[in-house]
């Protein structure tokens, strides 16, 4: 069996929704648009497709049924395989118990910005707050979304996450803006030597 790190995101989300019940790739899919899990993992049919592929010849699944209905191709149905059960737990351990560095941008460009303009340095965190908001605000209508169709809440937890991040992430950048604009925070000291 393949180490449990080599698991990708995709391949996770995927055993998640075979450990659910079987499905066909095509079903994970729409699962997963229907859940607004490609806000957090990156999900195409195609790489879907090649992922549950993957998954079948790493033996953590296996297909259990083909069908055709009228013209449509062949759908594969696949299930979770007990080795498949044990790396989706080894690898979601180690994510939920283990921080790793991701290297974000954002940090970088805050570490830089001093190589801007105060002024446009202003204007494009009021622009990322402007579309941080814009985020917060549809991952709270998803939220809405998911609780009047009555998902179990331990589906959707990682969507609660990310609004508290973003809600932390705005008050952490309006109060940046605020000290920029009142000069708390100086753009006009001297370089360091």
């Amino acid at each position: 069996m393949p180490p449990a790190t080599s698991l990708t995101p995709l391949g996770v989300a995927a055993l998640a929704l075979l450990a659910e019940r079987a499905m066909h790739p095509y079903e994970m899919y729409q699962t997963l648009i229907q859940r607004s899990e490609d806000r957090w993992v990156k999900v195409r049919p195609g790489s879907l497709y090649h992922t549950v592929d993957r998954l079948a010849g790493q033996e953590l699944v296996r297909a259990i049924s083909t069908e055709r209905e009228g013209n449509r191709p062949e759908r594969t149905t696949y299930e979770i395989t007990e080795q498949g059960s044990l790396a989706l737990s080894e690898r979601v351990a180690g994510i939920l118990g283990t921080p790793i560095n991701e290297y974000p941008e954002f940090p970088l460009g805050l570490g830089e910005a001093h190589n801007l303009p105060i002024e446009t340095v202003v204007q494009l965190l009021r622009t990322r707050v402007a579309h941080l908001q814009a985020d917060r605000d549809l991952i709270e209508k998803g939220i809405q979304d998911l609780e009047a169709r009555r998902l179990p809440r331990k589906y959707w937890i990682n969507a609660q996450y990310i609004r508290a991040i973003r809600e932390v992430e705005l008050t952490w950048l309006e109060a940046l803006i605020d000290d920029l604009e009142s000069g708390v925070l100086s753009w006009s000291e001297e370089k360091p030597h």
